[in-house]
């Protein structure tokens, strides 16, 4: 599986999300800017030792970037259809937006059939992301029979 951040804000999710990733072997990709470095050493303190194992990918232009790929997926409260009503292939890509504004508005005007959301009650700030992740790339690996 492969995890992308769309200009994430919060080292510390991002730790969080590293060690996830270096534990699932799941790659994860940052769009850059992110709002840290990724040399921050709350990012490397939330990752533990993990940080120097994991394949960790910059990309400049998330479009450019999802032009020649299949099976891919956006996060957002935004959407309709719900995280586990979707058949996840191995390589799937699941991307999610920055912990204060989301994904930008062109990506669900381009791909509104591929956004899904992770249902929770009305009139709620969403969760946390490195827990959005977790929860969304477990079910994910759980469908893969958890190959890892």
């Amino acid at each position: 599986m492969q995890i992308i951040l769309f200009r994430p804000e919060i080292p510390q999710n991002t730790g969080n999300i590293i060690r996830t990733c270096f534990l699932t072997n799941s790659n994860l990709s940052i769009v850059t800017p992110a709002s840290f470095s990724l040399t921050d050493r709350n990012l490397k303190r939330a990752g533990l030792d993990y940080f120097k194992d994991v394949n960790l990918e910059k990309i400049e232009n998330l479009e450019k970037y999802l032009l020649d790929k299949k099976s891919f997926y956006f996060f957002s409260s935004k959407a309709k259809k719900s995280y586990s009503d979707v058949n996840y292939e191995k390589n799937a890509i699941l991307i999610f937006g920055s912990e204060t504004s989301g994904l930008p508005k062109v990506f669900f005007d381009k791909y509104r059939d591929k956004f899904l959301t992770i249902p929770m009650k009305k009139d709620s700030r969403c969760l946390n992301l490195s827990n959005s992740v977790s929860i969304v790339l477990y079910e994910a690996l759980r469908q893969n029979n958890f190959s890892f």
